[in-house]
């Protein structure tokens, strides 16, 4: 099942990761201007967060099985569709379809976990199941791109569209058939733990959706990489946050962890804000910053959902994800579109920095929450000493 889990994660977001590193190709192809780049990440993210509060109802009423096949099946619709893209007015259309998948795979895959999977194993398998995206992100930057070079950046679309369908099918043969449907309470505001979450999400996508898009353009505008070179930079990217999610994310199994643990990733992930920002200047940094970024900032976003799971209210696992996963996709909705403005002015080391400050803000949300539960749990344990 982690297989299957981790696989939906990827086609969730897969299309995103193909636009980011086809970039160069579409640019040339389209016509799209780094703005309207931009602005495709902003349209799906944005369509993610409208949908999230109520794909994580849906997925608490009818159950993961039947979200999870939705989703995949969603997702080789909207690839299929970005694959047959005549303009960009058509393309944008095709990405808004893909904010479904988006709204669905956390509070689907999460719900699955609690369900099947043991407590003491659940921080490592949400880790396996989330660099799934990151997955995403290799597939796209390094096999996909390289079927490109020979099929055309459609070839390589339609391709992945047909390996979302076989991902459907092996879904809904392998996943347990999912209880009765049952009425849900509905919660559309984040509060407590989820809200300060939620906080921390969307200011840690403004930034990675920044790198996501911009990364390979960057390379291949700025430092003189190749188009199959700037998208390796993606790929590169996508291997280290497989391994920061999984590594983490069992490090955050430990529930006295994993509080401090989201304050700390994000501050790691300025510094890798800052390697690319210095990386006009010495290029080879841009490959330590991609690096760096998937290790801290890709892997404080799977953290996350470990803490969601450890906090999240009986019978609302899938709502509490959602949440915390629409604060994320609102950053990544949000990011891009100020970034844009910059690489359209050339200003590609402002907008490094941009992303470093809001990886800091990140950062200063997660370490004042940890600081609160910290003392909430030295006055919880004083009071229990005085009974």
């Amino acid at each position: 099942m982690t297989a299957l889990l981790t696989s939906a994660m990827a086609f969730s977001m897969l299309q995103l990761f193909l636009l980011g590193a086809l970039g160069p190709r579409l640019s040339d192809e389209l016509h799209v201007s780094p703005t309207v780049l931009g602005l495709t990440t902003t349209v799906g993210f944005g369509a993610a967060a409208v949908l999230s509060p109520l794909g994580g109802r849906v997925v608490d009423r009818v159950g993961p099985r039947r979200c999870l096949v939705a989703l995949l099946l969603a997702s080789a619709a909207a690839l299929a569709l970005i694959g047959s893209a005549p303009s960009t007015g058509f393309l944008l259309a095709a990405v808004a379809l893909g904010g479904l998948p988006q709204a669905l795979a956390n509070p689907a895959t999460n719900k699955a976990i609690l369900a099947a999977v043991p407590p003491a194993r659940r921080g490592s398998v949400t880790g396996m199941k989330q660099s799934g995206v990151q997955l995403g992100a290799f597939a796209a930057g390094l096999p996909l791109t390289a079927l490109a070079g020979v099929a055309g950046w459609r070839g390589a679309v339609w391709t992945a569209a047909g390996a979302a369908l076989v991902a459907a099918a092996w879904a809904a043969r392998t996943l347990p058939a999912d209880p009765p449907p049952k009425s849900t309470p509905a919660v559309w505001a984040p509060r407590g733990t989820i809200a300060w979450l939620s906080a921390f999400s969307l200011l840690l996508g403004c930034g990675i959706a920044s790198v996501n898009t911009y990364l390979a353009l960057y390379g291949a505008r700025r430092l003189g990489l190749g188009p199959t070179a700037a998208g390796a930079l993606v790929a590169v990217l996508g291997i280290a946050g497989i391994a920061g999610r999984i590594g983490w994310s069992k490090t955050a199994g430990r529930p006295g962890r994993a509080v401090w643990l989201p304050g700390g990733l994000a501050a790691g992930a300025v510094a890798a804000a800052l390697l690319l920002s210095a990386s006009r200047y010495a290029h080879p940094l841009a490959w330590a910053g991609a690096v760096a970024v998937g290790v801290f900032a890709v892997a404080a976003n799977a953290v996350s959902m470990v803490l969601v799971l450890q906090r999240a209210e009986p019978g609302r696992a899938g709502q509490d994800s959602a949440l915390v996963s629409a604060g994320f996709f609102t950053g990544f909705a949000v990011g891009p579109t100020a970034f844009g403005l910059l690489a359209e002015a050339g200003r590609y080391g402002s907008g490094w920095l941009l992303v470093a400050a809001e990886f800091a803000g990140a950062a200063a949300v997660a370490l004042v929450w940890a600081v609160r539960e910290y003392r909430l749990v030295q006055e919880r344990d004083r009071s229990e000493v005085r009974r």
